[in-house]
């Protein structure tokens, strides 16, 4: 029972996360994976284009100003000939124009109807909601992966101490039966074994080590820290009592991929009724003006500007496009069918993926509640084998056996842990609520 007590000290030992220690609990490393990580400043870059498309799209029914100037030096002159009797009994060539021309004007634009437009304004709103919920589910993966494989280390380092305990154990076992082998009780086969015995334990413990360094690594990649920074974990949030499972009912739109998709699919639709409004007419407000000089003296050409301006309608009525536009509005209707029975096979995806996520987690909690017991019970039978062998009322077999089923107790006892903790991971993310996990913490 000691010994138990040991190891679940060691699971609910935790410390505040500190630069100078690199001490971080669970809930410190996703603060710092959500903050620091790469794929949530893409997010946010994405919002960002969002609401410049926003803008973008508002833009369209604004009005469009524009300014032009322009000076042109006719180098020769057009000429025209005109007839005899007009300006004389004989034909006369005469030049056309002004050796120097300056213009300088303006033009507005105002769009009074265009559906197609009016639609492109319509779909700002889905696109940043789109652009909002990618953030969501970046920060739901940044969570499930820092999760897991804080989750690895952590069970890790649970694994190299009990490896560490078993060494220590093994080694006072070694030096009885060494004692015992040169006072001639046992035969030196016995040793033999014991020691192969310990020195497996202790590859085991070198490989756990190896084990918990990639692990880490991996852990700092999650969490956006650089690999030369050392890190420890520590959480007192794992096992303070015996995990309880919270039966849920599956909702398919709170999960942040239904709502991309359906989102998506709106979207799809707005792009359908816009490809159709293009068979509309649209109607502009036009308005220019502008300032104008001329002169065969290059000095002519930038004085005594004279104005000019005007107001209009332009109205524009589509009448025949080869049937390209009938093309595009089929092709995304095809698109919309194409999504809508995506979607449909996604919401059965993700009934199976939070089924199989209810059983794992009810199956793991049981192996976890039985290879508990089943620690305690082989660390009594160790203990009572133990004190009968150095009684001499037990066989070095009989040792042995109780010290492997021990181990072994333990190393299912680990595997349950994992196990519990990676399918509570799964079972939040089909059902949706690894934020709500993560603001419990």
């Amino acid at each position: 029972m000691k010994k138990i007590a040991v190891f679940l000290t060691l699971l609910l030992s935790a410390s505040l996360p500190s630069f100078a220690q690199q001490t971080w609990s669970l809930k410190a490393c996703l603060d710092y994976g959500l903050q620091h990580f790469g794929s949530v400043r893409i997010a946010q870059y994405q919002q960002e284009t969002a609401n410049e498309q926003a803008r973008q799209a508002l833009g369209t029914y604004l009005p469009q100003v524009s300014a032009t100037g322009n000076f042109t030096d006719n180098l020769k002159l057009q000429s025209t000939l005109l007839p005899a009797g007009f300006a004389g009994p004989e034909p006369k060539r005469i030049s056309l124009g002004s050796k120097y021309q300056t213009v300088a004007s303006a033009q507005l634009t105002q769009t009074i109807y265009d559906k197609a437009a009016l639609l492109g304004l319509k779909a700002a709103e889905p696109n940043q909601k789109l652009a909002d919920l990618s953030m969501r589910q970046t920060k739901e993966e940044i969570i499930y992966n820092i999760a897991s494989n804080y989750y690895q280390v952590f069970i890790v380092k649970q694994q190299i101490a009990l490896l560490k305990d078993n060494l220590d154990r093994t080694e006072k076992v070694l030096n009885v039966l060494r004692l015992q082998r040169d006072n001639g009780v046992i035969q030196a086969i016995d040793v033999t074994n014991t020691e192969v015995t310990y020195n497996n334990t202790r590859s085991q413990l070198a490989l756990s080590e190896s084990n918990l360094a990639l692990a880490l690594n991996r852990l700092k990649y999650q969490m956006g820290l650089t690999q030369d920074q050392d890190v420890n974990v520590s959480d007192s949030l794992l096992l303070r009592q015996t995990p309880q499972v919270e039966t849920s009912q599956f909702n398919a739109p709170g999960l942040v991929s239904y709502q991309k998709a359906a989102t998506n699919l709106e979207l799809q639709k707005l792009q359908l009724q816009r490809i159709k409004a293009g068979y509309q007419p649209t109607l502009s407000f036009t308005a220019s003006y502008g300032s104008m000089a001329l002169g065969n003296q290059f000095a002519d050409g930038f004085r005594n500007f004279t104005g000019f301006g005007s107001v209009g309608l332009r109205l524009n009525v589509p009448i025949f496009d080869g049937f390209q536009r009938d093309a595009q509005y089929k092709q995304q209707r095809l698109t919309i069918l194409t999504q809508e029975e995506q979607l449909r096979m996604n919401v059965a995806a993700f009934g199976l993926q939070f089924n199989n996520a209810q059983t794992q987690i009810q199956k793991a909690s049981t192996s976890i509640q039985n290879d508990e017991r089943t620690v305690k019970q082989a660390q009594e039978v160790y203990n009572v084998v133990t004190l009968q062998y150095k009684q001499g009322t037990k066989s070095l077999t009989d040792l042995i056996n109780a010290d492997n089923s021990y181990r072994q107790a333990q190393s299912n006892y680990i595997n349950s842990l994992i196990n519990f903790y990676q399918s509570r991971l799964d079972l939040e993310q089909s059902q949706g609520t690894l934020l709500t996990f993560y603001n419990h913490l």
